[in-house]
């Protein structure tokens, strides 16, 4: 085991309490590279002792083998750094797609290769596999799909659902036959919103927009659920201050303190520093004196900027196309 291995190990055998007091010493870059170690291990009693061997002192609790998982790990990082983060973490850690040994062979051609094997496929296939594959090359997939198709590809993986694991077999199995190989295991999908909106954002602009827009005829409150992904609010983050200063213009400031309430502090000190000195104030004096808030109002208040954001960009008061190019490529 590698030594990032073996303190995700010790961390899953002691209690919450005080695995969440080491996980607060460690630097972003070791909390995830642990996180993502601790939701794949499962350590029999064997690898606990050759543990406990290297990190003596550790009185060895656990009679049986002890699993790790997603559960687990949110609940250590919610009480080492909190909800918010502890769930930025996770989404940034957690496996998008299974290690599958068939899937991970199709993820490896190149994107005619798997337009060719999925070409007289079902749609919902399509979009399960191309939930496995980056943002870029499903983005070159999906230029190789015929353009009446595309919406409806992105609108299958945006509300791809959890799939029984025998289903996932055949599906592997089958595309397995196309090219060769034997069985495959089984399977895990995650498909979604968020990876709709990587998709589309990977795709050229005028491409992107087509979809969306043909997806919001047919399905507009999802179309809409995928174009707010699209522009998240960490990435204002990334906007030049003159294009910040107009956002600000547009945004009342208790609005903004309650998007503000949960950001890191490098989001708030870049949007506030567009504020003259006084407003800046206010806003955090504002973000002080509030009481706990329920996710849902920092996600509307939040929604409601990234609105104002599309508003102005829509009005051409703002040109948002450097940021988008940035995360396409």
């Amino acid at each position: 085991m590698t030594k990032v291995q073996k303190l995700a190990g010790l961390l899953l055998m002691l209690d919450a309490d005080n695995a969440a007091r080491i996980m607060k010493n460690l630097e972003e870059h070791e909390l995830e590279a642990v996180s993502s170690e601790m939701a794949n291990l499962t350590l029999s009693q064997e690898l606990q002792k050759e543990i406990l061997y290297d990190f003596s002192g550790v009185a060895l609790q656990a009679a049986t083998a002890i699993s790790g998982g997603v559960d687990r790990v949110k609940n250590l990082l919610e009480k080492s750094v909190g909800l918010f983060r502890a769930s930025d973490i996770i989404c940034r850690v957690t496996p998008l797609r299974a290690p599958v040994a068939a899937m991970q062979q199709i993820v490896e051609m190149d994107a005619r290769h798997i337009f060719n094997l999925l070409r007289h496929e079902q749609l919902q296939t399509i979009a399960l596999v191309v939930s496995y594959l980056s943002p870029e090359k499903a983005s070159e997939l999906m230029s190789l799909i015929r353009p009446e198709l595309r919406e409806q590809v992105i609108e299958r993986l945006a509300t791809l659902a959890p799939t029984s694991i025998e289903v996932l077999e055949n599906v592997a199995e089958s595309l397995h036959r196309k090219f060769g190989g034997n069985r495959t295991r089984a399977l895990n999908q995650t498909g979604g919103v968020k990876a709709a909106a990587q998709v589309l954002n990977a795709l050229p602009k005028n491409q992107s927009e087509s979809i969306l827009s043909s997806l919001k005829e047919r399905n507009s409150e999802l179309g809409e659920a995928i174009s707010r992904k699209m522009f998240t609010f960490e990435d204002l983050e990334r906007l030049d201050s003159r294009i910040l200063q107009k956002i600000m213009q547009a945004v009342d400031i208790r609005s903004l303190a309650v998007a503000l309430k949960t950001a890191n502090e490098k989001l708030k000190s870049t949007m506030l520093s567009c504020l003259s000195k006084r407003a800046a104030e206010n806003v955090r004096e504002e973000i002080s004196f509030m009481g706990p808030l329920k996710l849902s109002e920092i996600d509307a208040a939040q929604i409601q900027i990234i609105d104002a954001v599309k508003q102005l960009e829509s009005d051409g008061e703002i040109d948002l196309g450097e940021l988008r190019q940035g995360t396409r490529r």
